[in-house]
């Protein structure tokens, strides 16, 4: 899966046109990208995780946080949640999970809402 989301995060980047750094999406990447009002959130979260089912989920939601967490600002911080939205979405594709069409994932990037 590590190919997949290297994949959806290099496509992102293309279409989005995203180029500040891109959080490590793991446990330690993200915690560490976190603001400390997010990060004692996070560690509660992932401390009740109830099963692997959910663990790519929980990673894709905080990814996000830290993605804009770690903004410089709020132009940064909105550009940073289209490309971790596109991101996503492209992951999801790549590995069967539920899947955006390709208007919705325009609409993520034009920053319209997806129908």
């Amino acid at each position: 899966m590590a190919i997949e989301w290297q994949g959806a995060v290099a496509e992102a980047r293309e279409v989005t046109g995203f180029t500040d750094k891109v959080v490590q999406r793991t446990v330690d990447g993200i915690g560490a990208a976190l603001r400390l009002d997010h990060r004692a959130d996070f560690y509660t979260e992932l401390g009740v995780l109830a099963d692997s089912a959910g663990f790519d989920a929980f990673l894709n939601h905080w990814w996000t946080q830290a993605l804009a967490d770690s903004a410089a600002d709020e132009d940064a911080r909105e550009q940073a949640i289209d490309f971790a939205d596109v991101a996503v979405s492209l992951y999801a594709r790549a590995t069967g999970g539920p899947t955006s069409t390709q208007a919705e994932v325009e609409a993520l990037i034009s920053g319209a809402g997806a129908s």
